[in-house]
């Protein structure tokens, strides 16, 4: 296969994992190695889950305000760069090792996620660059789930409500990095995205939009521009989807754009088949 990624993108509700396990049950019929990362994967290879980071004197803060800690710090921190990375979600799930209340509380404030912005960027950049060199080099095909637009637009706009050329750059610079592995993007679309949300509101735990609503609303884009409750929620994101659209024309890698409107699981298998059958081997 010529490709080494493809990468799923859309608004949330569009059907990301079900086309993200679309493609890799594809791969895998072709008999290609294939691996398969969804949102929220702690072994993500080119994202953050549940991972902080501290310079080496936020660190040594750390360590101070929880000496009886101190061992079980040193044991988990990585050293990356000038600082460190502390898993905890990989730790606490994986390894099974528990940690009390206060020092979670005061690891977690410094999630990737939560970090300035110009942090951020570089901690992520620097992720994907070590996930390309190591890709281009082994034989299989990753299929990402939205780490390639969405999470950019997420921190940038969502979060800290940065004009839209940052998050252009953000994406770009991430677009360049890739092009090693001649990516596919497939950017799933809605004709009613707010029909779509309702759907994906029906659908999961009503702690899901309690708590997707509160993200979107209470910090950055949403606070600045007084948008609240489901309304708000529905604004932001046709505002997102208007800033992704605009962020896919500007990318000049391998992409589809996909109508999922009707929500047929037979018809969008069919389009999935046919659009990655050209870049499969004979």
């Amino acid at each position: 296969m010529t490709t080494k990624l493809i990468i799923i993108e859309g608004l949330p509700g569009l059907g990301k994992s079900t086309t993200a396990r679309m493609v890799y049950d594809i791969l895998k019929s072709k008999g290609i190695k294939s691996e398969l990362f969804s949102e929220g994967d702690y072994n993500h290879p080119a994202d953050y889950d549940g991972v902080a980071y501290f310079s080496d004197g936020d660190f040594n803060k750390l360590k101070n305000m929880h000496l009886e800690n101190e061992n079980i710090l040193n044991k988990i921190k990585i050293r990356h760069g000038s600082g460190y990375l502390i898993p905890y979600r990989k730790i606490i799930e994986e390894k099974k090792i528990s940690f009390p209340d206060r020092l979670l509380s005061d690891i977690t404030k410094n999630n990737v996620y939560e970090l300035p912005l110009d942090l951020h960027t570089v901690l992520i950049l620097n992720r994907w660059e070590d996930f390309v060199n190591r890709c281009v080099h082994e034989d299989k095909t990753v299929v990402f789930e939205c780490c390639f637009i969405q999470n950019p637009v997420t921190m940038t706009m969502i979060k800290n409500n940065s004009t839209p050329q940052v998050t252009i750059d953000y994406v770009q610079n991430l677009a360049k990095m890739v092009v090693p592995l001649k990516p596919i993007l497939l950017f799933l679309e809605q004709k009613n995205i707010e029909m779509s949300l309702k759907k994906a509101i029906s659908e999961r735990p009503k702690e899901w939009f309690e708590s997707f609503e509160d993200y979107y609303t209470n910090q950055g884009y949403g606070l600045d521009n007084n948008l609240k409750g489901l309304d708000g929620v529905i604004s932001i994101l046709k505002s997102r989807y208007r800033l992704e659209q605009e962020i896919y024309e500007s990318l000049s890698l391998t992409k589809y754009r996909i109508d999922n409107s009707a929500f047929d699981l037979n018809l969008h298998r069919e389009t999935i088949g046919s659009i990655l059958e050209p870049h499969l081997p004979l």
